[in-house]
């Protein structure tokens, strides 16, 4: 279910206007009106992104009173967390083994072949 819910939050976010969404629901709660009032476009489509939103997990509105402010759900970037996490370990575990790699293979060159060319031309001429 995790690896769900992470595809629908990058889905999510993969929309400018509903990262935008989201920054702003870092700051302060806000109704999807107020929302709406960031950008050229109708309430009805910023209650669309925030549809979007709410099932990714992101946001969730409760009720007060009159008003249905969005609050945004800070836990689920917990998930997106642990995910990119363990992609940058294996990312800089490849990374190290390459490392490893071309340590062996500058081992195994001689030491006149690592030299620049044009130190080895001026050797040679010398």
């Amino acid at each position: 279910m995790a690896e769900d819910q992470l595809s629908q939050v990058f889905a999510a976010l993969a929309d400018p206007t509903r990262r935008d969404i989201v920054a702003r629901l870092a700051e302060r709660n806000a109704t999807v009106g107020e929302l709406a009032g960031a950008y050229d476009v109708s309430v009805q489509a910023v209650s669309k992104h925030i549809k979007v939103l709410t099932k990714a997990g992101l946001v969730s509105q409760s009720r007060d009173a009159q008003r249905r402010p969005c609050h945004l759900e800070a836990e689920v970037f917990d998930l997106m967390t642990k995910w990119l996490e363990r992609a940058r370990r294996q990312a800089q575990q490849r990374y190290e083994r390459l490392d490893a790699v071309l340590a062996e293979l500058r081992d195994e060159v001689p030491t006149h072949q690592q030299q620049p060319t044009h130190q080895r031309q001026q050797g040679a001429a010398s």
